[in-house]
Parts: structure tokens; sequence; C-alpha cells
């Protein structure tokens, strides 16, 4: 699914804009990366996921076919998630 991009996002420790996101639409929901970048210039990765188009409030559980998919959505289209990841491969 698109989602338009820049859009903030606001955490009890801080808020900024997701800045980049990838994701992998799957049957019952959608694995999703995105790059947090805050008001101080720092950035972050969020693992997460949707459901039925509703951001997921829980943990998000990944299996190696969902984050090799994601890995290979961020090489296609995610320069800034593609640097962060590259230092756990």
């Amino acid at each position: 699914m698109d989602r338009k991009l820049p859009r903030p996002f606001n955490l009890p420790w801080g808020r900024g804009q997701v800045v980049e996101e990838v994701s992998i639409p799957r049957p019952h929901w959608e694995p999703t990366i995105q790059l947090l970048e805050f008001e101080d210039g720092s950035q972050v990765l969020r693992f997460c996921y949707y459901h039925t188009g509703r951001f997921g409030r829980g943990p998000s559980i990944m299996s190696a076919e969902d984050i090799a998919g994601l890995s290979e959505a961020a090489r296609a289209s995610a320069p800034g998630i593609r640097a962060l990841l590259r230092g756990f491969a």
C-alpha cells in the first residue's frame, strides 16, 4: 500500500517524520520497515506492520522470507533504510 511520505510520527521520547518506508503484502498483514527521522536529525529504523490498512501496535514477528522481501524492497527504493541495514548483513 502506498502511504504519503514524509508524514509525521509522535512517540513519547520524540517526534519527527517517517521519511522512507518499505513493506510487502502478505495474506493477513503487511510487514514494514520505516526510516524515522527525529526533529534533531537522528535516524532510526522501526520494524512494524499494518493489518487491514491500519498501523499495528503489537510486536512485529517476521520470517526469513519476510526479511528477504523487505531487503529486496529496500534495495529497490529506500537508500536510507538500506544504508542502516547494511551493517547487519
